[in-house]
C-alpha cells in the first residue's frame, strides 16, 4: 500500500497540479459555469412543459397556450448555451492572461455569431412563389450543440487579444479618459483582426463540406469525444481518475469536469431536445452531465454520501462521532470537501479501495438498469448538483418514480460497501483514544 501511495503522490499528484492551474481549462471551466443557471432555469421550464409526466396536466397546458410560453422560456436559456459560454471563456482566460476580459468577451461573441452558419427560407407563400428567400438565424449551435466552437473560439480570441495588447498594439487614449472607453478604443485593432479571421475561417470552410467551425470540430472532436463520454468504458475512466485525484488532495472534479463537461452537456442536450419533442421516447444517451451527477457521484466525488452514513452507523470513537456529525449535513447537499479533508479521504489509503471502487459501481449498476429500461434514463433536464439524492433522481428522470428508487438503492449499496472499511479505521481510532485514556 506504500509503494501504491508513492507512485500517485509521484506522478498523479504533479499531473493533477498541473491541469488544475492551467489557465485555459479552468477557463473553460468557468466559462461554461456562466451558462448554468440558464441550464437550470431552461431545464425547469422543460420539466413543466411536458407536465412533469403527467399527460391530463400536459394536455391542459396546451389547451391554454401555458405550453408555448415554457417552450420559448426552454429555448431562450438553455438554447443559448454556447452563446454565453464563449462569452465567459474568453472573458475568463483573458482575466487569466491580465489583459481585459469583458472586451475579450465581446469580440468572442461576435466572432462565434459570423463562424455560424445562418439557414434561408421563404418568409411567405408569395416569397416562395417569386423564389426570395429570407436568412434567418441559425439557433442549431447557440445551445449546446455548439459548444465545441465555443470553447475554440474563447481561448483562441483571448489568446491573440493578449498577444496584441502585451505587445502594445493598440490605440492608446489620454490620461483622464474613462476606462471603458478607453478599453474600448484598446480593444480596436486586436478586435478587427479576430473578426477578420473568423469571416475568413468561415468563406473558406463554406466551400467544403464542413461548412463550418461546427461541422470540423464536431466531425474531428464531436463524434469520437461524445462516442467515449457517452459510453460505459468512459464513464468508468472518468470516475476513476477523478477519486484518484481527490485522493491525492487534487480537485477531481474540477479536472475531469473542464474535459468531460462540455460533452457531457451537449449530450444532455441532445435528450433535452428528444424530451420536447415526445416525454415518452427513449432518451438516445445515458452517460450525461445528470447521470454522473445524480447516480454516480452520490455526495460527491467517491459517493461519500455512503461513506458519512456507515460512519454515522458504525462510529465509536469521540472523533469520528463528531465529525460524522459535521459532515453529514454538507455531505447530503453533494459538497464533500468537509469529508475529503475532514475525516480525512485524502491520502487515508484505508479508504482508497472503496474510495475508488463504490462510484464505479454505481455507475453499472445505473447504465445496467437504464440501458435494460429498468429505470427510467435522465431526460436532459439539469438539476442543481446540490440538490439532495432521492429527490434529485425523481426530478433528473422526468419525474420518474424509477429514478429516485435507484438512488436509495445505490445510496444502500454504497453504505454496505464503505461499511466495513470505515469501521476497521474507527476501531483503530478508539484503541488510539483508549490507550491516550489508559496513558493520562
Amino acid at each position: 500500500m506504500n509503494k501504491v501511495m508513492s507512485v500517485l503522490e509521484k506522478y498523479l499528484m504533479p499531473i493533477g497540479g498541473k491541469l488544475g492551474s492551467n489557465k485555459a481549462l479552468s477557463a473553460v471551466r468557468d466559462g461554461i459555469a456562466y451558462a448554468m443557471p440558464l441550464v437550470l432555469v431552461g431545464s425547469m421550464a422543460l420539466l413543466i412543459a411536458n407536465g412533469f409526466s403527467i399527460d391530463s396536466f400536459k394536455n391542459y397546458l396546451i389547451e391554454t397556450g401555458a405550453f408555448n410560453w415554457f417552450a420559448r422560456i426552454y429555448q431562450g436559456s438553455f438554447g443559448i448555451m454556447a452563446l454565453i459560454a464563449v462569452f465567459g471563456i474568453a472573458q475568463r482566460y483573458a482575466d487569466a492572461l491580465d489583459t481585459d476580459g469583458n472586451s475579450a468577451g465581446v469580440i468572442a461573441l461576435s466572432a462565434y455569431i459570423i463562424s455560424t452558419p445562418s439557414f434561408f427560407s421563404f418568409a411567405d407563400k408569395a416569397a416562395l412563389t417569386a423564389g426570395t428567400k429570407t436568412e434567418s438565424f441559425n439557433f442549431t449551435y447557440m445551445g449546446a450543440a455548439g459548444l465545441f466552437g465555443a470553447i475554440l473560439i474563447g481561448l483562441i480570441t483571448a489568446r491573440i487579444f493578449a498577444w496584441f495588447i502585451k505587445r502594445d498594439i493598440r490605440i492608446k487614449m489620454p490620461e483622464g479618459v474613462p476606462p471603458a472607453v478607453s478599453n474600448s478604443f484598446a480593444a480596436l485593432i486586436p478586435g478587427a483582426v479576430i473578426i477578420i479571421l473568423f469571416a475568413a475561417i468561415f468563406l473558406g470552410l463554406q466551400q467544403t463540406p464542413m461548412e463550418s467551425i461546427h461541422g470540423v470540430l464536431n466531425a474531428i472532436l464531436g463524434k469520437p469525444l461524445s462516442a467515449f463520454g457517452g459510453s460505459l468504458a468512459g464513464a468508468i475512466v472518468v470516475t476513476i481518475l477523478t477519486s484518484l485525484f481527490w485522493f491525492v488532495g487534487v480537485h477531481g472534479g474540477n479536472i475531469t469536469g473542464a474535459i468531460m463537461s462540455p460533452i457531457w452537456l451537449g449530450l444532455m442536450a441532445v435528450n433535452a431536445d428528444a424530451y420536447a419533442k415526445n416525454p415518452d421516447a427513449v432518451m438516445p444517451n445515458i452517460v450525461t452531465q445528470p447521470f454522473m451527477d445524480m447516480f454516480v457521484y452520490i455526495g460527491g466525488g467517491g459517493a461519500t454520501l455512503g461513506l458519512i452514513i456507515a460512519l454515522l452507523i458504525v462510529a465509536k470513537s469521540a472523533k469520528f462521532k463528531t465529525l460524522g456529525k459535521l459532515i453529514a449535513p454538507p455531505s447530503l447537499f453533494n459538497i464533500n470537501e468537509p469529508t475529503m479533508f475532514g475525516l480525512p479521504v485524502v491520502l487515508n489509503v484505508y479508504l482508497l479501495i472503496p474510495f475508488i471502487l463504490v462510484p464505479v459501481i454505481n455507475a453499472i449498476i445505473a447504465y445496467t438498469l437504464m440501458s435494460m429500461h429498468i429505470v427510467a434514463t435522465p431526460v436532459g433536464i439539469a438539476i442543481p448538483w446540490t440538490m439532495p439524492p432521492i429527490i434529485s433522481g425523481f426530478l433528473a428522470t422526468g419525474s420518474h418514480v424509477s429514478g429516485a428508487i435507484l438512488q436509495a438503492g445505490l445510496l444502500a449499496l454504497d453504505v454496505v460497501l464503505y461499511l466495513p472499511f470505515i469501521k476497521a479505521q474507527d476501531r483503530q481510532e478508539l484503541a488510539i483514544e483508549q490507550n491516550t485514556v489508559e496513558e493520562a
